[in-house]
């Protein structure tokens, strides 16, 4: 049985795509682009956005970080606010908070903006360690974000943690940090075959179905 669970944060607990797509609206419209596809600008949700704008639109490491400044200046002020609980999230962490289970976060997203939404939605209490992404200590991958809440968490028997997330990203980080992950589909990649090559150890519908199989 696992005593740690890790959930990432976008597409998993938190729907935050209206304050994310928004906020990469925003920055395009900076460069003169308009973008209308909204499954697009979902791929934003979840991996770095440096990545992001580079994959998507092709920009420049130079130009994405104009971009994701940009991005920032809404993103801060607006859209971190933009967002709401997945059904059975807050259940969820109840059930295994009483059951006594170590709870956490680990996102690719910027720390400080993890905070303010598991504040804002009102369940950042039940969160040993909130940790994200962090410019001033060089952590911006999933892996090391793992790394970093592992460590903060003094974590030294990995076989104890799981991560819960909803897209390859979180499977390859897992499976880099050496625990092992669990995927959702109710989030915004929601290909089960791209999580399975990427080392899921199973894909679910439900935060139920996730409970049930971890025998809590």
């Amino acid at each position: 049985m696992k005593t740690l669970i890790l959930f990432d944060l976008d597409g998993t607990l938190v729907n935050t795509a209206e304050g994310i797509t928004r906020s990469v609206q925003y920055a395009l419209k900076h460069f003169g682009m308009t973008e209308t596809d909204q499954k697009k600008m979902e791929r934003f949700i979840g991996p770095p956005l440096l990545e992001s704008f580079q994959r998507e639109y092709g920009f420049s490491e130079e130009k994405s970080n104009q971009a994701i400044k940009i991005y920032r200046e809404r993103y801060a002020e607006k859209g971190v606010y933009e967002c709401e609980l997945y059904p059975e999230v807050k259940a969820t962490l109840q059930i295994l908070k009483e059951k006594g289970i170590r709870l956490g976060v680990a996102s690719s997203k910027p720390e400080k903006y993890c905070k303010k939404i598991l504040e804002h939605l009102q369940i950042a209490q039940y969160f040993e360690v909130i940790g994200g992404a962090r410019a001033d200590l060089g952590i911006g991958t999933k892996f090391q974000v793992l790394e970093h809440v592992l460590e903060r968490l003094h974590i030294q028997e990995r076989e104890q943690a799981v991560l819960i997330g909803d897209t390859k990203y979180d499977a390859i980080g897992a499976k880099e940090a050496g625990i092992d992950c669990i995927g959702i589909t109710y989030g915004f990649e929601q290909d089960v075959d791209e999580m399975y090559k990427a080392g899921v150890l199973a894909v679910f519908d439900t935060l139920r179905e996730v409970v049930h199989y971890l025998r809590y």
